[in-house]
This record gives C-alpha cells, sequence and structure tokens, in this order.
C-alpha cells in the first residue's frame, strides 16, 4: 500500500507540475487522449507485471505488438479475411509465441533475457517480412472494428470530453488480472514462484507450468494490445511499430510496485505506473523544460530509479528485520 500511495503521489505532482508550466495539459483533448494512452499501455503494464511478479522478464512486448498490429490489418485488407477469424488467429499467434517462450525457458532451461531477446529480433523481422516493409491499413468498411481502439463513451453533461473505449477494457482486464493474482491458487502459485522458485518447487508446485502460463498471458495482452494500439491509429509501418513498448511496459511495472526479484506486485500500482509513464511523456510534449529527444533518457533513468529504490527498501527492510530480531 505505501508503495502504491507514492506512485500516486508521483502522478499527482507531475500532473500538477505540468498543469502550471502548460495551459494545454487540462484541456479535453488532451486528457481524453492520455486516458486512452495509459489505458493502451496499461494493457502491455499488466503483461509484464505478471511476468515480472515471477521473477521473469519479457523484452518482446514490443515486436509482439508490431506483428499483432500489422498481421491485422495485413489479413483484413490485403488478404480479404473476415474480422471474426482475423482477431482470432492474431490473439492464437500471441498466446503461442507466449508458450513458446515458457516452454524454452522452463523446459530447455533458457534464460529468459536471451529467449525474449531473440523474440525481439525475430517477430519484427516476421512482420517486415511478410509485408515486405509496407505501411499496413484499413479501409472504412472497418469503422465499426476500429471503435474498440479509438472509439469514445459519451460521458453525461460534457460535450467535448468522452471516455476512450480502451479504459473499459483496461478496467475489465485489471479486475480479471486482480482477481487472478490475489483470489486463485495460480496468483498464489506465481507469487510464491517469484519470491523462491526452489521452495515453492520443494512444496509441490508445478513451478514450470505456473512460469509458462505467465509468459503465455504476457504475450497474449501484449498481441491484444498490439490489435487496439493499430485500431487506435489506424495504420502501421512495421519498421518502428511498437518500439520501445516493452520499455515502457517494464518501467510501469517497476515503478508500479512489481520488484525485478519477484513475488510483489499488484494490478493497482501497474496501472498507476503506466499513467506516471504517459504523463512524463506528455510533460516533455507539451513543456519546454526537457527536449523531445531525451524522451528514452528519461525513461531509462526512471527504470534505473525504480530498481535502486527497489534495492535500497529491500536492504532497509532486511536490516530492521534484524535489528528486531536482535534486540528481541
Amino acid at each position: 500500500m505505501k508503495k502504491i500511495l507514492g506512485i500516486l503521489g508521483l502522478l499527482i505532482a507531475i500532473c500538477v507540475f505540468t498543469s502550471v508550466a502548460s495551459p494545454y495539459f487540462l484541456t479535453a483533448f488532451n486528457i481524453e487522449n492520455l486516458l486512452r494512452r495509459s489505458a493502451l499501455f496499461g494493457i502491455l503494464s499488466i503483461g509484464a507485471g505478471i511476468v515480472i511478479m515471477g521473477r521473469g522478464i519479457d523484452l518482446s512486448i514490443g515486436s509482439v505488438v508490431c506483428l499483432t498490429g500489422i498481421v491485422t490489418p495485413w489479413l483484413l485488407t490485403e488478404h480479404g479475411w473476415s474480422v471474426g477469424p482475423a482477431v482470432v488467429v492474431v490473439l492464437g499467434l500471441a498466446l503461442t509465441l507466449g508458450v513458446a517462450h515458457g516452454l524454452l525457458i522452463t523446459r530447455l532451461g533458457l534464460q529468459p533475457f536471451l529467449v525474449t531477446l531473440c523474440g525481439l529480433l525475430l517477430y519484427r523481422g516476421i512482420a517486415r517480412g511478410l509485408t515486405a516493409d509496407q505501411t499496413q491499413g484499413f479501409r472504412g468498411e472497418f469503422a465499426a472494428l476500429r471503435h474498440l481502439g479509438n472509439g469514445r463513451i459519451p460521458v453525461p453533461g460534457s460535450d467535448s470530453f468522452a471516455l476512450p473505449v480502451p479504459c473499459l477494457i483496461v478496467g475489465i482486464l485489471a479486475v480479471g488480472a486482480a482477481v487472478l493474482l490475489h483470489r486463485t491458487v495460480y496468483g498464489r502459485h506465481l507469487l510464491a514462484v517469484g519470491s523462491n522458485e526452489e521452495a515453492a518447487r520443494y512444496s509441490g508446485i508445478d513451478t514450470r507450468r505456473v512460469t509458462t502460463v505467465s509468459y503465455a498471458l504476457c504475450s497474449l495482452l501484449a498481441g491484444l494490445g498490439g490489435l487496439l494500439f493499430v485500431l487506435d491509429v489506424g495504420s502501421a509501418q512495421p519498421v518502428d511499430f511498437g518500439n520501445f513498448y516493452e520499455l515502457y511496459a517494464i518501467a510501469a511495472a517497476v515503478l508500479g510496485g512489481c520488484s525485478l526479484r519477484g513475488g510483489v506486485g499488484t494490478i493497482t500500482g501497474i496501472l498507476i505506473g503506466a499513467a506516471v509513464m504517459q504523463v512524463l511523456r506528455n510533460m516533455i510534449t507539451l513543456t519546454d523544460w526537457i527536449p523531445d529527444t531525451v524522451e528514452y533518457a528519461v525513461i531509462g533513468a526512471v527504470i534505473l530509479a525504480g530498481v535502486v529504490v527497489d534495492e535500497l527498501v529491500k536492504r532497509w527492510a532486511a536490516a530492521r528485520a534484524r535489528n528486531l530480531a536482535d534486540t528481541g
């Protein structure tokens, strides 16, 4: 709870600072856009957080976003598929990639960093090869489908502001993820594996299954995110679509209280962390305090700060526990 309050305080502080520095921050258009982007990245961040809670890492999230975001209009527009089969194939592809990650890590004993780094390179290469590096987009008949990504839900009493549809989607996913983590056997097993995999294995937990499922969920959510991202913008270029999105997702999870050591994290904190990352990007865009060219440097600094703070808190807690034991 303290971590959640801390990141929430940081979010409020950044919002207040940006609203003072720029008159455009509190406009209906900007707030609506911020909510949409925070929701879309929140979907990716939930997946990254689940893997991190199990003491893993997934660097392929951005490339899965690219592959699913490119394949969706490619199937619908270039090959004339109907919406239902195309969406099922795209999400099934993302799920299959996640299962493959989990099996390579748990059955062959490969390092998560290496497996997902290879995925980062492989999936973007496949997307570029399938489309000959050409931009993929939607025609007008897919306006109803695109409503999932760029749709707006009217808010009573407001003509200029509406709630983006992705906010509703991420809300449903967040509730489901929270129930999975904190109200199911799988969630308890995932946190146990993240805290101490060897102890979890000796206690009878099928650690390989738990880890594989976490990577499958992460890739599935990345695939859904890629689908919604391309539905939002309407077209995608395989050379850069989804670039560095894994950094935003991992940073949001770490800022939201997920320890890279595993075993700790909340969905609420992850969503607040995703919002912090998007507000930071918005602050860089709207103000002259930080040049746009150092955006990724800011993200890197945020991730580093989160890791450093997590390590210091761990050491402080361990030292406090030792002192209490000595005095007791």
